[in-house]
């Protein structure tokens, strides 16, 4: 993967999300993952990220040179952005 931290947003109901995670597992790609189930305080965070609060919420950050993580791409969904998250991880 890049040079890029993913971290992910996910409910526990959510098809699209189980997808997301099966996908990632599939390809070994290394991410953080938030259920938002066990941790409902990061529905604020979400919500601060992407503007609302459907998941799966996917973030791309990148370290500066500082070591600081700056977000560099945000998204909400994966089948319809499927095509430019592979794109991003550089996945077949």
């Amino acid at each position: 993967m890049a040079e890029y931290h993913l971290e992910i947003y996910t409910r526990p109901t959510c098809s699209d999300c189980q997808d997301l995670k099966n996908f990632l597992e599939e390809h070994q790609i290394p991410h953080k993952q938030y259920d938002l189930a066990k941790q409902p305080e990061k529905e604020k965070e979400l919500k601060k990220i992407t503007g609302n609060r459907i998941v799966p919420g996917i973030v791309f950050s990148r370290s500066s040179m500082l070591g600081l993580r700056k977000k560099v791409k945000s998204m909400t969904g994966f089948e319809q952005n499927k095509k430019e998250f592979k794109k991003l991880l550089e996945v077949s």
